[in-house]
């Protein structure tokens, strides 16, 4: 049995090994010698803890509460931005510190004490800047096409989950870094509202910066933000009970070019939305430029905070511009808050009109997988406008998701977003895994060599 455990979903691992059907050790030695095996072509982790992970698996196999533990014995990886107890976090930067945290971040801790076993950290861009994860510590790629980028900036993440060498792993949000990763390696990923899941102490970008999951699954991503949230009642939520009022938006707060691959996927959920029984009509959020305002003050500024204390010269080139901004934003006060303001009501009153916004989560396919951190910076974001859908919805605070479509399996799937109120986690949630169960997507690419649907 245990030979068969790579693949399978979070759920099916918990319920596994609550049953005793195999142990957490078994679980975590064949994700163990998955990540061997497969990591060096996908550059997925950071650091990978192993005997850690076994001695955790070990002494959770002579607990008797298994079947109390909503993820019992799943191995989960997390991004190289939250702290893991014994290991350092280096937010994708040689010039952060390389001593061990002396502590778990609460979400850490929450995943710990629900049963899942931290495998290892994954790997970032250099302070989470950029939508492709490529850094001086390597290049992450995804598994559906090697010669692209993961995503960013839980690329590292996206790569693990899609490659089979974790269920479901840990990500962090400020612009899209969760849902972007899921978009570039064909997963399903969650951003909740801000508030929802604990944040990262300071470290938020004032605001815009959120903690949630990557999986292959709806029902596996909601039972770890359940866990990741204290939100028992996330894991399974009830489906859509009425007809929803669904907003179709194919405008950006960005100038970007959308691709007819990705304006066809995302007809494609509407018209299955539509034939689910909501009112699926078309209208453009009121971005303007208050979006953009807030979100590169606010973005910049954080990036400096998180920079405090690293030595500028250990720096890649593309970070200098970055940190320059962000300590002008920082000193003068200058956060955009009326813009910040200005748009959120803005946004609160369009989702009086709908119960959902459904876009593109892409515009094009990821950028290449290359040494963007040995470029400068204009180079690197000239790359960026693939991701442009995702970056408003940080700024409004709002939960918003990442699915993929599946269209054939030669190419990373398309992915579409959907967006909602402020607390509308649980209602995303079931209209996503009414999409799934409609519209099923494969769980892994097929070159990786897992069987999925």
């Amino acid at each position: 049995m245990s030979d068969d455990v790579v693949g399978c979903t979070a759920t099916e691992l918990a319920a596994l090994v609550k049953a005793r059907t195999v142990s957490p050790t078994e679980v975590v030695r064949a994700h163990l010698a998955r990540i061997g095996a497969v990591d060096a072509r996908y550059g997925a982790f950071q650091v990978v803890c192993g005997e850690q992970a076994l001695a955790e698996a070990a002494a959770l196999e002579r607990r008797d509460s298994l079947a109390d533990l909503p993820l019992a014995g799943v191995p989960v990886a997390i991004k190289d931005h939250v702290d893991v107890a014994g290991l350092p976090t280096r937010n994708g930067s040689l010039a952060s510190d390389p001593e061990p945290r002396p502590a778990d971040h609460p979400v850490v801790a929450r995943l710990r004490r629900a049963g899942a076993i931290v495998i290892g950290k994954t790997r970032t861009p250099e302070l989470c800047a950029w939508p492709f994860t490529d850094s001086s510590f390597g290049v992450t790629r995804s598994p559906w096409d090697p010669s692209r980028t993961a995503g960013g900036s839980s690329g590292g993440s996206g790569a693990a989950v899609a490659a089979g060498m974790v269920p479901i792993a840990h990500g962090t949000d400020g612009g899209g870094s969760i849902r972007i990763p899921a978009a570039a390696c064909g997963l399903f990923g969650f951003k909740p509202g801000t508030g929802t899941a604990p944040s990262l102490d300071g470290r938020d970008w004032y605001g815009l910066l959120v903690n949630g999951p990557l999986a292959t699954t709806v029902d596996d991503a909601a039972a770890m933000l359940a866990v990741m949230a204290d939100r028992p009642d996330l894991a399974s939520p009830p489906p859509a009970a009425r007809t929803l009022r669904i907003a179709l938006s194919f405008r950006t707060q960005l100038p970007v070019t959308l691709e007819s691959r990705y304006r066809d996927a995302t007809r494609l959920i509407a018209d299955q939305l539509s034939d689910a029984g909501h009112d699926v009509r078309e209208a453009d959020p009121p971005y303007g430029a208050d979006p953009a305002r807030a979100l590169v003050a606010r973005a910049m500024g954080g990036i400096a905070h998180d920079a405090q204390g690293l030595a500028v010269r250990q720096l890649e080139r593309r970070s200098r511009p970055n940190l320059l901004i962000g300590r002008v934003t920082n000193r003068t006060g200058l956060l955009a808050t009326r813009a910040w303001t200005r748009y959120r009501q803005a946004i609160a009153a369009f989702f009086n009109d709908f119960d959902l916004l459904l876009t593109p989560t892409l515009a094009a396919p990821p950028a290449p997988a290359e040494g963007w951190s040995r470029r400068g910076w204009l180079r690197n974001f000239r790359h960026t406008t693939w991701a442009g859908y995702t970056p408003a919805w940080n700024v409004a605070g709002n939960p918003a998701a990442a699915l993929p479509v599946r269209v054939d399996d030669d190419h990373i799937p398309p992915s579409v977003q959907l967006v909602g109120p402020d607390g509308s986690e649980a209602v995303i949630l079931a209209v996503c895994r009414q999409i799934e169960q409609r519209h099923p997507w494969r769980r892994h690419p097929p070159t990786v060599g897992i069987t999925s649907r």
